[in-house]
Protein backbone atom coordinates (compact mmCIF):
# COMPACT_ATOMS: atom_id res chain seq x y z
CA UNK A 1 0.00 0.00 0.00
CA UNK A 2 1.49 3.59 -0.89
CA UNK A 3 -0.76 5.40 1.75
CA UNK A 4 -1.91 4.76 5.37
CA UNK A 5 -5.15 2.86 4.86
CA UNK A 6 -8.02 1.50 7.43
CA UNK A 7 -5.87 -1.91 6.61
CA UNK A 8 -2.08 -0.57 7.57
CA UNK A 9 -3.81 0.72 10.89
CA UNK A 10 -5.39 -3.13 11.63
CA UNK A 11 -2.05 -4.47 10.95
CA UNK A 12 -0.14 -2.14 12.76
CA UNK A 13 -2.61 -2.11 15.77
CA UNK A 14 -2.30 -5.79 16.00
CA UNK A 15 1.19 -6.11 15.35
CA UNK A 16 1.36 -3.66 18.45
CA UNK A 17 -1.54 -5.47 20.23
CA UNK A 18 -1.81 -2.49 21.90
CA UNK A 19 -14.53 22.71 5.12
CA UNK A 20 -17.00 22.78 1.79
CA UNK A 21 -16.84 20.92 -1.37
CA UNK A 22 -14.18 23.18 -3.20
CA UNK A 23 -15.47 24.98 -6.82
CA UNK A 24 -12.35 22.41 -8.61
CA UNK A 25 -12.88 18.88 -10.01
CA UNK A 26 -10.77 16.07 -9.64
CA UNK A 27 -8.20 16.42 -12.49
CA UNK A 28 -9.44 13.70 -14.67
CA UNK A 29 -12.83 12.03 -15.08
CA UNK A 30 -13.63 8.54 -14.35
CA UNK A 31 -14.35 6.21 -17.40
CA UNK A 32 -16.97 3.09 -16.52
CA UNK A 33 -15.86 0.05 -18.35
CA UNK A 34 -18.35 -2.87 -17.59
CA UNK A 35 -17.40 -6.69 -17.88
CA UNK A 36 -19.38 -10.24 -17.25
CA UNK A 37 -22.71 -11.15 -17.57
CA UNK A 38 -24.94 -11.41 -14.93
CA UNK A 39 -27.24 -14.69 -14.68
CA UNK A 40 -30.66 -12.56 -15.53
CA UNK A 41 -30.53 -9.23 -16.94
CA UNK A 42 -33.60 -6.96 -19.06
CA UNK A 43 -32.69 -6.11 -22.75
CA UNK A 44 -33.36 -2.30 -23.26
CA UNK A 45 -32.70 -0.12 -26.49
CA UNK A 46 -32.05 3.18 -25.45
CA UNK A 47 -31.79 5.49 -28.65
CA UNK A 48 -30.03 8.03 -29.14
CA UNK A 49 -31.86 11.54 -27.97
CA UNK A 50 -32.94 13.48 -30.82
CA UNK A 51 -30.88 17.48 -30.67
CA UNK A 52 -28.75 16.32 -27.74
CA UNK A 53 -25.59 17.03 -30.14
CA UNK A 54 -26.57 20.61 -28.59
CA UNK A 55 -26.32 19.84 -25.13
CA UNK A 56 -22.61 19.32 -23.14
CA UNK A 57 -23.90 16.00 -21.92
CA UNK A 58 -24.97 13.09 -23.83
CA UNK A 59 -28.19 11.78 -21.82
CA UNK A 60 -28.71 8.64 -23.58
CA UNK A 61 -25.30 7.49 -23.36
CA UNK A 62 -25.18 8.16 -19.55
CA UNK A 63 -28.65 6.36 -18.65
CA UNK A 64 -27.24 3.76 -20.66
CA UNK A 65 -24.19 3.45 -18.86
CA UNK A 66 -26.40 3.64 -15.43
CA UNK A 67 -28.13 0.78 -16.10
CA UNK A 68 -25.54 -1.41 -17.71
CA UNK A 69 -23.23 -0.80 -14.60
CA UNK A 70 -26.28 -2.10 -12.38
CA UNK A 71 -25.44 -5.72 -13.78
CA UNK A 72 -29.33 -5.61 -14.28
CA UNK A 73 -29.49 -4.47 -17.94
CA UNK A 74 -27.98 -5.09 -21.18
CA UNK A 75 -27.97 -3.08 -24.17
CA UNK A 76 -29.54 -3.41 -27.15
CA UNK A 77 -28.42 -2.07 -30.69
CA UNK A 78 -29.54 -0.72 -33.86
CA UNK A 79 -33.02 0.96 -32.58
CA UNK A 80 -32.31 4.84 -34.17
CA UNK A 81 -34.03 7.87 -35.32
CA UNK A 82 -36.47 8.06 -32.86
CA UNK A 83 -37.76 10.81 -30.04
CA UNK A 84 -40.77 10.41 -27.73
CA UNK A 85 -43.68 11.24 -30.04
CA UNK A 86 -42.41 8.85 -32.61
CA UNK A 87 -44.11 5.30 -32.91
CA UNK A 88 -42.13 2.43 -32.97
CA UNK A 89 -42.10 -0.21 -35.73
CA UNK A 90 -42.37 -3.00 -32.90
CA UNK A 91 -41.79 -5.55 -35.30
CA UNK A 92 -38.05 -4.92 -36.07
CA UNK A 93 -37.48 -3.67 -32.29
CA UNK A 94 -38.70 -7.06 -30.95
CA UNK A 95 -36.83 -8.77 -33.54
CA UNK A 96 -33.23 -7.53 -31.92
CA UNK A 97 -34.34 -8.70 -28.79
CA UNK A 98 -35.19 -5.44 -26.69
CA UNK A 99 -38.23 -5.82 -24.25
CA UNK A 100 -37.85 -2.31 -23.33
CA UNK A 101 -37.16 1.02 -25.69
CA UNK A 102 -36.17 4.50 -24.57
CA UNK A 103 -36.93 7.33 -27.17
CA UNK A 104 -36.37 10.99 -26.29
CA UNK A 105 -34.97 14.40 -27.28
CA UNK A 106 -33.31 17.75 -25.75
CA UNK A 107 -33.86 21.17 -26.76
CA UNK A 108 -32.33 24.29 -26.02
CA UNK A 109 -34.25 27.17 -24.96
CA UNK A 110 -34.00 30.91 -25.35
CA UNK A 111 -32.81 31.42 -21.57
CA UNK A 112 -30.19 28.61 -21.88
CA UNK A 113 -31.97 25.52 -19.91
CA UNK A 114 -33.12 22.39 -21.77
CA UNK A 115 -36.09 20.87 -22.17
CA UNK A 116 -35.45 17.23 -22.11
CA UNK A 117 -38.24 14.85 -22.84
CA UNK A 118 -38.30 11.09 -23.03
CA UNK A 119 -40.92 7.92 -23.12
CA UNK A 120 -40.38 4.43 -21.67
CA UNK A 121 -42.00 1.66 -24.10
CA UNK A 122 -42.42 -1.87 -23.19
CA UNK A 123 -41.54 -3.58 -26.65
CA UNK A 124 -43.26 -7.10 -25.86
CA UNK A 125 -46.63 -5.58 -25.42
CA UNK A 126 -45.99 -2.38 -27.43
CA UNK A 127 -47.23 -0.21 -24.37
CA UNK A 128 -46.10 2.84 -23.05
CA UNK A 129 -44.84 2.61 -19.53
CA UNK A 130 -44.16 6.86 -18.83
CA UNK A 131 -42.94 10.04 -19.79
CA UNK A 132 -40.84 12.47 -18.71
CA UNK A 133 -40.84 16.39 -18.88
CA UNK A 134 -37.70 18.07 -16.99
CA UNK A 135 -36.16 21.79 -17.90
CA UNK A 136 -33.09 22.00 -16.42
CA UNK A 137 -29.97 23.71 -16.60
CA UNK A 138 -26.36 22.93 -18.12
CA UNK A 139 -25.36 21.74 -15.26
CA UNK A 140 -28.26 19.66 -14.16
CA UNK A 141 -27.84 17.92 -17.21
CA UNK A 142 -25.73 14.86 -16.03
CA UNK A 143 -28.08 14.49 -12.33
CA UNK A 144 -30.94 14.62 -14.83
CA UNK A 145 -29.44 11.62 -16.58
CA UNK A 146 -29.10 9.80 -13.80
CA UNK A 147 -32.19 10.52 -12.19
CA UNK A 148 -34.20 9.07 -15.14
CA UNK A 149 -31.49 6.26 -15.35
CA UNK A 150 -32.92 5.67 -11.37
CA UNK A 151 -37.03 6.10 -12.78
CA UNK A 152 -36.49 3.18 -15.36
CA UNK A 153 -34.67 1.13 -13.01
CA UNK A 154 -37.53 1.46 -10.90
CA UNK A 155 -39.89 0.94 -12.89
CA UNK A 156 -38.97 -2.07 -14.70
CA UNK A 157 -37.32 -3.99 -11.33
CA UNK A 158 -40.00 -2.78 -8.28
CA UNK A 159 -36.63 -1.84 -6.78
CA UNK A 160 -34.91 1.48 -6.35
CA UNK A 161 -32.03 2.76 -8.50
CA UNK A 162 -28.58 4.23 -6.78
CA UNK A 163 -27.98 6.19 -9.95
CA UNK A 164 -28.49 9.65 -8.20
CA UNK A 165 -26.57 8.35 -5.22
CA UNK A 166 -22.62 9.55 -4.36
CA UNK A 167 -19.79 7.99 -3.09
CA UNK A 168 -16.98 9.36 -1.38
CA UNK A 169 -13.14 8.12 -1.58
CA UNK A 170 -9.59 9.28 -0.97
CA UNK A 171 -6.55 9.90 -2.78
CA UNK A 172 -2.70 10.72 -2.81
CA UNK A 173 -1.09 12.83 -4.90
CA UNK A 174 2.71 13.98 -4.64
CA UNK A 175 5.10 11.73 -2.91
CA UNK A 176 8.32 12.20 -0.46
CA UNK A 177 8.35 15.37 1.85
CA UNK A 178 5.09 16.56 -0.40
CA UNK A 179 2.01 14.33 -0.15
CA UNK A 180 -1.64 15.92 -0.81
CA UNK A 181 -4.51 13.98 0.63
CA UNK A 182 -7.73 14.69 -0.77
CA UNK A 183 -11.74 13.77 0.70
CA UNK A 184 -13.61 13.40 -2.73
CA UNK A 185 -17.38 13.41 -3.44
CA UNK A 186 -18.56 12.13 -6.61
CA UNK A 187 -21.88 10.75 -7.97
CA UNK A 188 -22.12 6.76 -7.97
CA UNK A 189 -20.21 6.81 -11.57
CA UNK A 190 -17.10 8.87 -10.17
CA UNK A 191 -18.37 11.49 -12.44
CA UNK A 192 -18.35 15.26 -11.17
CA UNK A 193 -15.40 14.78 -8.30
CA UNK A 194 -15.40 17.81 -5.60
CA UNK A 195 -12.86 17.62 -2.90
CA UNK A 196 -14.46 17.91 0.56
CA UNK A 197 -11.12 18.47 2.32
CA UNK A 198 -7.44 18.10 1.05
CA UNK A 199 -4.65 17.97 3.63
CA UNK A 200 -0.82 17.30 4.05
CA UNK A 201 -1.57 14.61 6.06
CA UNK A 202 -3.62 11.38 5.95
CA UNK A 203 -7.01 11.22 5.59
CA UNK A 204 -8.77 7.42 6.36
CA UNK A 205 -11.93 5.74 7.04
CA UNK A 206 -14.76 8.10 5.45
CA UNK A 207 -18.12 6.97 5.94
CA UNK A 208 -21.46 8.87 4.97
CA UNK A 209 -24.04 9.26 7.49
CA UNK A 210 -28.03 7.81 7.10
CA UNK A 211 -29.19 10.91 5.49
CA UNK A 212 -26.39 11.32 2.86
CA UNK A 213 -25.75 14.26 4.43
CA UNK A 214 -22.64 14.53 6.33
CA UNK A 215 -19.69 12.34 6.48
CA UNK A 216 -17.46 11.30 9.26
CA UNK A 217 -13.62 10.63 8.73
CA UNK A 218 -10.36 10.43 10.61
CA UNK A 219 -7.84 13.52 9.97
CA UNK A 220 -4.47 12.95 11.02
CA UNK A 221 -3.97 17.11 10.17
CA UNK A 222 -3.43 17.45 13.97
CA UNK A 223 -0.75 15.06 13.90
CA UNK A 224 -2.57 12.50 15.51
CA UNK A 225 -6.03 10.64 14.45
CA UNK A 226 -8.77 12.40 15.28
CA UNK A 227 -12.79 11.43 13.70
CA UNK A 228 -14.58 14.46 12.33
CA UNK A 229 -17.80 15.54 10.80
CA UNK A 230 -18.56 16.90 7.86
CA UNK A 231 -21.17 18.08 6.42
CA UNK A 232 -21.27 17.95 2.76
CA UNK A 233 -23.63 20.88 1.22
CA UNK A 234 -21.83 23.59 3.69
CA UNK A 235 -18.59 22.55 4.51
CA UNK A 236 -19.09 22.98 8.10
CA UNK A 237 -17.27 20.27 10.11
CA UNK A 238 -16.85 19.63 14.02
CA UNK A 239 -14.39 17.29 15.93
CA UNK A 240 -16.76 14.41 17.88
CA UNK A 241 -13.63 12.76 19.04
CA UNK A 242 -10.48 13.95 19.66
CA UNK A 243 -9.28 12.32 23.24
CA UNK A 244 -6.01 10.50 24.35
CA UNK A 245 -4.45 8.24 21.93
CA UNK A 246 -6.17 7.55 19.30
CA UNK A 247 -9.40 8.09 17.70
CA UNK A 248 -10.32 6.30 14.26
CA UNK A 249 -12.89 3.85 12.67
CA UNK A 250 -15.92 5.90 13.09
CA UNK A 251 -19.55 4.52 12.31
CA UNK A 252 -23.08 5.94 11.94
CA UNK A 253 -26.09 4.44 13.65
CA UNK A 254 -28.81 3.55 11.89
CA UNK A 255 -30.79 6.77 13.15
CA UNK A 256 -27.90 9.13 12.33
CA UNK A 257 -27.51 10.24 15.71
CA UNK A 258 -24.43 8.64 17.27
CA UNK A 259 -21.28 6.80 15.91
CA UNK A 260 -19.34 4.24 17.02
CA UNK A 261 -15.33 5.16 17.33
CA UNK A 262 -12.30 3.00 18.47
CA UNK A 263 -10.14 4.67 21.30
CA UNK A 264 -7.21 4.10 23.10
CA UNK A 265 -7.24 6.74 25.25
CA UNK A 266 -7.97 3.95 28.34
CA UNK A 267 -5.27 1.68 26.91
CA UNK A 268 -6.08 -0.83 24.16
CA UNK A 269 -8.25 0.03 21.28
CA UNK A 270 -11.86 -0.42 22.56
CA UNK A 271 -14.98 0.64 20.62
CA UNK A 272 -17.16 3.69 22.55
CA UNK A 273 -20.48 5.06 21.41
CA UNK A 274 -20.58 8.78 21.14
CA UNK A 275 -22.81 11.41 20.19
CA UNK A 276 -22.86 12.59 16.58
CA UNK A 277 -23.17 16.04 17.80
CA UNK A 278 -19.84 15.84 19.37
CA UNK A 279 -19.62 16.51 23.17
CA UNK A 280 -20.63 13.92 25.98
CA UNK A 281 -18.91 10.88 27.71
CA UNK A 282 -18.25 7.94 25.91
CA UNK A 283 -20.19 4.93 26.21
CA UNK A 284 -17.47 1.99 26.56
CA UNK A 285 -19.00 -0.54 24.75
CA UNK A 286 -16.06 -3.23 24.79
CA UNK A 287 -13.65 -4.08 27.29
CA UNK A 288 -11.46 -6.82 26.75
CA UNK A 289 -7.80 -6.90 26.31
CA UNK A 290 -8.10 -7.64 22.64
CA UNK A 291 -8.05 -4.77 20.09
CA UNK A 292 -11.18 -4.20 18.82
CA UNK A 293 -12.14 -1.66 16.07
CA UNK A 294 -13.77 -1.62 12.87
CA UNK A 295 -17.27 -1.59 14.29
CA UNK A 296 -20.42 -1.01 11.98
CA UNK A 297 -23.95 -0.96 13.20
CA UNK A 298 -26.87 -3.77 11.95
CA UNK A 299 -29.54 -1.82 9.92
CA UNK A 300 -31.96 -2.63 13.00
CA UNK A 301 -29.23 -0.72 15.18
CA UNK A 302 -29.39 -3.66 17.34
CA UNK A 303 -26.27 -5.35 16.97
CA UNK A 304 -22.86 -4.57 15.79
CA UNK A 305 -20.33 -6.32 13.72
CA UNK A 306 -16.61 -5.68 14.56
CA UNK A 307 -13.30 -6.58 14.36
CA UNK A 308 -11.32 -8.10 16.76
CA UNK A 309 -7.81 -10.12 17.41
CA UNK A 310 -9.22 -11.85 20.55
CA UNK A 311 -8.84 -15.59 19.04
CA UNK A 312 -5.55 -14.68 17.99
CA UNK A 313 -5.73 -13.06 14.83
CA UNK A 314 -8.31 -10.86 13.09
CA UNK A 315 -12.15 -11.91 12.69
CA UNK A 316 -14.97 -10.51 12.61
CA UNK A 317 -17.77 -10.69 15.76
CA UNK A 318 -21.27 -9.63 16.35
CA UNK A 319 -22.72 -8.27 19.97
CA UNK A 320 -25.32 -6.45 21.11
CA UNK A 321 -24.98 -2.66 21.16
CA UNK A 322 -26.14 -2.78 24.75
CA UNK A 323 -23.70 -5.22 25.77
CA UNK A 324 -23.44 -8.60 25.88
CA UNK A 325 -21.42 -11.61 24.86
CA UNK A 326 -19.26 -11.45 21.31
CA UNK A 327 -20.08 -14.17 18.93
CA UNK A 328 -17.65 -14.86 16.13
CA UNK A 329 -18.77 -14.72 12.66
CA UNK A 330 -16.22 -14.91 10.12
CA UNK A 331 -14.59 -18.44 9.39
CA UNK A 332 -13.35 -18.81 5.89
CA UNK A 333 -9.45 -18.09 6.94
CA UNK A 334 -7.27 -16.46 9.71
CA UNK A 335 -7.77 -13.05 8.70
CA UNK A 336 -10.57 -11.47 8.15
CA UNK A 337 -11.18 -7.27 8.23
CA UNK A 338 -13.31 -4.66 6.89
CA UNK A 339 -17.06 -5.83 7.69
CA UNK A 340 -19.86 -4.46 5.54
CA UNK A 341 -23.32 -5.38 5.91
CA UNK A 342 -26.54 -5.10 3.62
CA UNK A 343 -29.04 -3.06 3.88
CA UNK A 344 -31.38 -5.84 4.65
CA UNK A 345 -29.02 -6.92 7.10
CA UNK A 346 -28.59 -10.67 5.21
CA UNK A 347 -25.46 -10.13 3.43
CA UNK A 348 -21.80 -9.59 5.37
CA UNK A 349 -19.17 -8.29 3.03
CA UNK A 350 -15.24 -8.04 4.14
CA UNK A 351 -11.72 -8.45 3.40
CA UNK A 352 -10.16 -12.18 4.13
CA UNK A 353 -6.44 -13.12 3.42
CA UNK A 354 -6.50 -16.20 1.04
CA UNK A 355 -3.27 -17.94 0.25
CA UNK A 356 -1.53 -14.22 0.62
CA UNK A 357 -3.97 -12.05 -1.22
CA UNK A 358 -6.44 -9.74 0.44
CA UNK A 359 -9.98 -10.59 -1.43
CA UNK A 360 -13.53 -9.49 -1.09
CA UNK A 361 -15.79 -12.06 0.15
CA UNK A 362 -19.84 -12.44 0.48
CA UNK A 363 -21.34 -14.37 3.71
CA UNK A 364 -24.46 -15.19 4.04
CA UNK A 365 -25.32 -14.22 7.03
CA UNK A 366 -28.36 -17.27 7.34
CA UNK A 367 -26.22 -19.95 6.41
CA UNK A 368 -22.85 -18.96 7.06
CA UNK A 369 -21.93 -19.82 3.71
CA UNK A 370 -18.74 -17.56 2.33
CA UNK A 371 -17.26 -16.89 -1.61
CA UNK A 372 -14.94 -14.55 -3.10
CA UNK A 373 -16.44 -12.38 -5.16
CA UNK A 374 -13.29 -11.07 -7.03
CA UNK A 375 -10.07 -12.49 -8.89
CA UNK A 376 -8.03 -9.82 -7.57
CA UNK A 377 -5.06 -9.39 -4.53
CA UNK A 378 -5.49 -6.08 -3.50
CA UNK A 379 -9.05 -5.88 -2.17
CA UNK A 380 -10.41 -3.26 0.51
CA UNK A 381 -12.93 -1.17 2.13
CA UNK A 382 -16.04 -2.57 0.73
CA UNK A 383 -19.12 -0.70 0.78
CA UNK A 384 -22.56 -1.67 -0.43
CA UNK A 385 -24.60 0.98 -2.44
CA UNK A 386 -28.26 1.49 -0.96
CA UNK A 387 -30.48 -0.75 -2.73
CA UNK A 388 -27.86 -3.47 -1.42
CA UNK A 389 -27.35 -4.92 -5.24
CA UNK A 390 -23.96 -3.74 -5.53
CA UNK A 391 -21.06 -3.51 -3.48
CA UNK A 392 -17.81 -0.77 -4.22
CA UNK A 393 -13.96 -1.53 -2.98
CA UNK A 394 -11.06 -0.74 -3.90
CA UNK A 395 -8.14 -2.78 -5.17
CA UNK A 396 -5.14 -3.04 -7.49
CA UNK A 397 -4.60 -4.22 -10.77
CA UNK A 398 -2.12 -4.61 -13.42
CA UNK A 399 -1.71 -2.74 -15.94
CA UNK A 400 0.81 -3.05 -18.83
CA UNK A 401 3.29 -4.32 -16.14
CA UNK A 402 3.01 -1.92 -13.32
CA UNK A 403 0.28 -1.78 -10.36
CA UNK A 404 -2.92 1.00 -10.79
CA UNK A 405 -5.16 1.80 -7.71
CA UNK A 406 -8.62 1.49 -8.69
CA UNK A 407 -12.91 1.52 -7.58
CA UNK A 408 -14.50 -1.37 -8.71
CA UNK A 409 -18.02 -2.39 -8.19
CA UNK A 410 -19.24 -5.61 -8.29
CA UNK A 411 -22.95 -7.32 -8.59
CA UNK A 412 -23.49 -10.06 -5.12
CA UNK A 413 -22.64 -12.73 -7.57
CA UNK A 414 -19.54 -11.22 -8.74
CA UNK A 415 -20.53 -11.97 -12.58
CA UNK A 416 -20.77 -8.21 -13.55
CA UNK A 417 -17.95 -5.97 -12.53
CA UNK A 418 -17.40 -2.29 -13.02
CA UNK A 419 -13.92 -0.46 -13.15
CA UNK A 420 -13.85 2.95 -11.94
CA UNK A 421 -10.70 4.61 -13.36
CA UNK A 422 -8.78 7.98 -13.43
CA UNK A 423 -5.55 9.38 -13.18
CA UNK A 424 -6.19 11.11 -9.38
CA UNK A 425 -3.26 9.18 -7.87
CA UNK A 426 -3.52 6.21 -5.61
CA UNK A 427 -7.32 5.77 -4.71
CA UNK A 428 -8.26 3.79 -1.32
CA UNK A 429 -11.02 3.80 0.97
CA UNK A 430 -14.65 4.07 -1.36
CA UNK A 431 -17.95 4.77 0.88
CA UNK A 432 -21.00 4.04 -0.86
CA UNK A 433 -23.66 6.63 0.15
CA UNK A 434 -28.05 7.10 1.04
CA UNK A 435 -30.17 7.42 -1.78
CA UNK A 436 -30.81 10.91 -2.61
CA UNK A 437 -32.51 13.41 -4.56
CA UNK A 438 -36.60 13.34 -5.54
CA UNK A 439 -37.58 10.19 -7.34
CA UNK A 440 -39.54 10.89 -11.08
CA UNK A 441 -42.59 8.84 -10.74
Amino acid sequence: MTFFTRRQAIVQATSLAGIGLASFSANAQFRVEVSGIGATQLPIAIVAFKGEDVAPQKISAIVLADLVKSGIFRSINGVNGLDEVSRPEWSRVRSLGADTLLAGSINRLADGRFDVRCRLWDAVRGSDLGVQNLVVGSAELRYTAHRLADWIYEKLTGEKGVATTRIAYITKTGSGAAPRFNLWVADADGEGANSALASSEPIISPAWSPSGQQLAYVSFESRKPVVYVHEVATGRRRVVADFKGSNSSPAWSPDGRNLIVTLSRDGGSQMFLISAAGGGEPRKLSSSSSIDTEAVFAPDGQNIYFVSDRGGSPQIYRMPVSGGSAQRISFSGNYNISPAISPNGSKLAFISRIGGAFKLVLQDLASGIAHPLTDTEADESPSFSANGKQIIYATQLSNGGRWQEALMTSTLDGKVKSKLTAAVGDIREPDWGAFQGIALK
